[in-house]
């Protein structure tokens, strides 16, 4: 806080930040404009995957500004309050709108409220996050108690992505089996948001993280893979990390301090994270 009582604000940790809502309000505009295009009887197809793609870049800021932030010791309460009001838009609306408009509006009588409970379980789980943030509970930020709602969403619109490319190719919005798929996933995101299974945060991975070059290759050579592969590759990506949480607890620790670039004095502490 200054002096005045007015909360600090950090000029680049806050543009990745606004770069995330930025990305959540134009998934947003894109979607409503395809339910007008749709409505006249125009194909929405290129707008729906501009949405798509706007929330997985959503996902990126979101995983920049926080690494900014304590890159330059700049994390405050505004940098958090602020965080999360972007993620309730990118993270939330926009994908609970996106699988409402492409899926369950048509196919579910009552798939507002599937949509509806995917929104009102990420927006509990921020305000959860927020309070024991503001609780300074040492340790916090080596995992995640619960999916973490950036990555539920990275899921459904990678996922989605998928789905739309699997049954009738890039340029169309017919998503085939896939109403069988996205609702009840959803359904499921929203439980695991606030389960008990813990997911590292993958913090410890900043600009100063040092690998061998070998390991260095291979995670260049996954980069280029899944930027050929974009129509699969980000989907393979969140299904992993899902997996993961559950495959967890009987990895043993040399092998989880590999995986998630934890030194060997920072041992996970079961607390609860966002």
């Amino acid at each position: 806080m200054n002096d005045d009582g007015s909360p600090k604000i950090y000029l680049l940790p806050n543009l990745m930040t606004a770069g995330n809502l930025f990305c959540g309000f134009a998934a947003t505009l894109r979607i409503l404009e395809g339910a007008l295009m749709a409505e006249k009887g125009i194909n929405p197809n290129q707008l729906y995957h501009s949405a798509i793609w706007f929330i997985l870049g959503a996902c990126i800021f979101d995983l920049l500004d926080g690494r900014v932030a304590r890159m330059g010791g700049h994390e405050s309460p505004f940098g958090r309050e602020f965080d999360s009001i972007a993620d309730i838009v990118s993270f939330g609306i926009a994908p609970a709108l996106l699988i409402y408009r492409i899926v369950l509006h048509e196919s579910y009588r009552f798939g507002w409220l599937i949509a509806f409970l995917y929104l009102a379980c990420g927006a509990l789980r921020l305000a959860r996050f927020n309070c024991i943030a503001a609780a300074n509970i040492p340790g916090g930020d080596k995992e995640f108690k619960g999916f973490p709602i950036p990555a539920a969403a990275g899921l459904i619109a990678s996922l989605t992505l998928f789905l739309l490319w699997w049954q009738s190719g890039e340029h169309t919005v017919t998503i085939g089996y896939g109403r069988f798929i996205l609702p009840p996933l959803m359904v499921f995101l929203s439980f695991m948001m606030f389960s008990r299974v813990r997911y590292p945060s993958f913090k410890a991975i900043n600009w100063r993280t040092k690998r061998s070059i070998p390991r260095f290759i291979v995670i260049i050579c996954l980069i280029v893979f899944t930027c050929m592969n974009y129509e699969w590759m980000p989907a393979v990506i969140f299904i992993a990390y899902l997996l993961y949480g559950f495959l967890r607890p009987w990895i043993s620790r040399k092998w989880k301090r590999e995986i998630e670039e934890e030194d060997d004095e920072d041992e996970l502490e079961h607390v609860e994270s966002p």
